[in-house]
């Protein structure tokens, strides 16, 4: 079984080259209104809620549902759906508790409200936990991102092609990231998931088009798919080793949205960017609304896709001639066989979006953290200035350098991932979202140890982020002894892992800021 060989036309190439083109110059139109580190990395807080919203979407909705969506649909079923009950309610939920305290604390990362509360050893330490593990969590998306440019490039998916598209695509999107800041993170990605949401329509419709059966025979083929139904949505099965129950849906989705939504800056900087507080909180809120139907779409292609290149029996004469050898590549390569010149181009445009509306935010989101959170507090300490404000001014040229240095170090953990991942053992999408629980699942339980109580210190943080990484690490599936006979799925780590630390944190006793 080979691979798919095909090549892109001119046209494709020059769609490619004309969108990487408009948003590089959006980043550099957007570049001239920067004056210092806090409008490059905040914005002025003046971006509109309509934009905030589109970017956070664009930033949720990656390579990893890009690719992993149809993926998760064309091996299995709708059940990654459910996830989608926690994440509601977990938007809610950090759009009151969370956002307003944070906003309010007027700082440039939503780890400096943690200065505020445990000190600046806390904050720092905070800070590079995050670092840590964003770096692990988006060089993984990343890497996905380089399977469809691979195709793209050379036709295949080998690891030394993949590897090269991993740098190119690092390349653009670091480039135009430092010229912009956030203000062209938000903008570029407006644009971007546009580009995604248009690509996803356009490939169902053609789907559609292509398989020669009527809708309603259609649904009834994928309710009974080999003796599988394909269009199930709710689990009711109470296992805590299964990825996407019910249970899943409504407990361990809202832990870990929780935490991505207010614990991760990579996001959390978004609602930091608008007008107010309450303007952050109903942008978020309306990107997880909008959200649902899109990651339908995705996992739509993907039953289709299982109809097109499965059902030999459905599809007869129209059958595809090649073959799937790999379901992490299904659906660009249907993006790249069966779609006509010029909108296959635009089909891999839409990838291409997905790609850098994850990369581009969480180099800003990292860039920020390293500056606001460890570079400036460092260089106060140095000049022996008790007033930051200063290293605020007359330093835009080192958020400039710090986007770079992420970048490359995002680009290189995505290198890492690419030769790393084994497609044999969990799904993309697993993948992605699994790894960010080493930092994220502490870092819930010393959020909520700040907003909730006037308890924890220094030690206790340190404590909390330490150990609760190494749980996450015995909690993983390799790491629990067979004669245990038990398995955790990893939305589950963040429920065992996040109360943990927050118990931890609040042994510290009570912290003299909040006093």
């Amino acid at each position: 079984m080979q691979e798919s060989t095909s090549v892109f036309g001119a046209i494709d190439w020059m769609v490619i080259i004309g969108y990487f083109v408009a948003i590089m110059a959006i980043g550099f139109y957007v570049s001239r209104r920067q004056q210092d580190s806090s409008t490059f990395f905040l914005g002025g807080r003046s971006m509109p809620i309509w934009a905030v919203t589109l970017s956070v979407l664009a930033t949720t909705l990656s390579a990893a549902t890009f690719f992993g969506a149809p993926q998760m649909s064309f091996n299995g079923n709708l059940t990654y759906l459910i996830m989608n009950i926690g994440e509601v309610i977990s938007a809610f939920l950090v759009a009151y508790l969370f956002i307003p305290p944070i906003f309010h604390a007027g700082t440039i990362t939503i780890y400096g409200f943690l200065g505020k509360r445990f000190g600046k050893p806390s904050m720092m330490a905070v800070s590079a936990m995050f670092l840590f593990g964003r770096l692990l969590a988006s060089g993984a998306r990343h890497f996905m991102a380089g399977i469809g440019f691979s195709l793209m490039l050379y036709g295949s998916t080998q690891k030394n092609e993949m590897a090269m598209a991993v740098i190119l695509l690092g390349f653009v999107g670091t480039l135009y990231t430092m010229s912009g800041g956030v203000r062209a993170v938000i903008w570029t990605e407006t644009v971007q998931i546009t580009i995604v949401v248009m690509s996803a329509f356009l490939s169902i419709y053609l789907l559609l088009k292509a398989i020669p059966v009527p809708v309603d025979q259609l649904w009834t083929a994928l309710r009974d798919s080999n003796g599988v139904n394909k269009l199930m949505i709710v689990d009711t099965r109470f296992d805590f080793g299964l990825d996407f129950t019910i249970w899943t849906g409504i407990i361990a989705s809202t832990f870990m949205s929780s935490a991505t939504y207010g614990a991760d800056h990579d996001l959390a900087q978004r609602m930091l960017t608008t007008r107010s507080a309450f303007h952050g909180g109903v942008a978020l809120i309306s990107s997880k609304l909008l959200g649902i139907p899109i990651v339908m779409l995705f996992l739509t292609i993907g039953l289709l896709l299982h109809v097109y290149y499965g059902r030999p029996d459905l599809m007869g004469a129209a059958a595809p001639l090649d073959v799937v050898q790999s379901t992490k590549n299904v659906y660009p390569q249907f993006l790249l066989n069966h779609l006509p010149i010029g909108v296959r181009g635009l089909a891999m445009a839409g990838l291409c979006a997905a790609a850098m509306g994850s990369f581009n935010s969480a180099i800003n989101a990292m860039a920020s953290t390293a500056i606001a959170d460890l570079y400036i507090p460092w260089k106060a300490w140095r000049a022996g200035k008790e007033d930051e404000e200063w290293a605020h001014k007359h330093n835009l040229h080192a958020p400039r350098i710090a986007v770079a240095l992420m970048g490359f170090l995002l680009t290189a953990f995505a290198l890492v991932a690419t030769y790393a991942y084994d497609e044999n053992t969990e799904t993309l999408i697993n993948f992605a979202l699994s790894i960010m629980a080493y930092s994220l699942a502490p870092l819930l339980g010393v959020f909520c140890t700040a907003l909730f109580t006037k308890r924890g210190n220094t030690y206790s943080v340190l404590t909390a982020l330490f150990l609760g990484a190494l749980a996450v690490w015995l909690l993983q599936p390799g790491q629990i002894p067979e004669w245990c006979h038990f398995k955790l799925a990893w939305p589950w780590i963040y429920v065992a892992v996040s109360p943990f630390c927050f118990v931890l944190c609040i042994l510290g006793g009570k912290s003299k800021a909040a006093s």
